[in-house]
């Protein structure tokens, strides 16, 4: 279960990073706003670099909980 678990978060994670990168980019490159996380909220430049880096914490917790499914110990 805890693999199916850690799948799961680390795949919001690249949707959540990417979604921010895309944002990031596409407002302070292009000057126009792409991604679907304009539809939810308007944030600055910055704000999305900041949901960049949650999209990552959230594949690292993901990875991280996959790994440790192996090593769980029995009682």
């Amino acid at each position: 279960m805890r693999k199916v678990i850690g799948y799961t978060v680390e795949s919001i994670g690249y949707v959540i990073g990417a979604q921010g990168f895309v944002s990031f980019a596409s407002q302070t490159f292009l000057g126009k706003d792409w991604g679907w996380l304009r539809n939810v909220v308007d944030l600055p430049s910055a704000a999305y670099l900041g949901i960049v880096v949650v999209g990552l914490a959230l594949v690292g917790l993901g990875v991280r909980t996959r790994k440790g499914a192996g090593r769980q110990e029995a009682f």
